[in-house]
């Protein structure tokens, strides 16, 4: 049986991007995204959201263009995998997350009044692809020619 490790969200930025550039001269983006479910209250009967926080991390340029372009409230959708990870915190815990390491990613029209979906030099709606085959999270999913602009 083949193992499958895909997902796709689309949703709001909850702040504005971080990127670092790392020693090796790489680039990563985190983004923290705020995906809707839509539920129906038992007692009223009237449907409402429910948010779902995810933290997504986008490698190379494609990372670079995100943080370039989208604030907090942009939309934004991802497709990418989950990857876990472990580590030991300050106080000595062993801490564990999940986090969508992102492969492609789709500026999407912002919230009203939430910091839109890009620039005006980059409009929204551009596709920013990184390639098909998965990278180890040490190595950018994208270079900067990858990008077509």
């Amino acid at each position: 049986m083949a193992n499958i490790n895909r997902v796709v969200i689309s949703g709001n930025l909850t702040k504005d991007p971080e990127l670092r550039q790392l020693p090796s001269g790489n680039s990563v983006c985190k983004l923290r995204m705020a995906v809707n479910t839509r539920v129906k209250d038992r007692d009223s009967g009237q449907w409402t959201d429910r948010p779902n926080y995810f933290d997504v991390t986008v490698w190379g340029g494609q990372g670079e263009s995100v943080a370039r372009y989208l604030s907090r409230g942009s939309g934004l959708l991802v497709d990418g995998r989950l990857e876990w990870r472990e580590w030991d915190a300050q106080d000595g815990t062993k801490r564990q997350a999940v986090e969508i390491i992102a492969e492609n990613t789709q500026f999407m029209g912002g919230r009203e009044g939430g910091g839109g979906g890009g620039g005006a030099e980059r409009p929204a709606g551009d596709f920013a692809p990184a390639g098909n085959a998965p990278m180890p999270t040490s190595a950018p999913i994208a270079d900067d020619d990858d990008i077509p602009f």
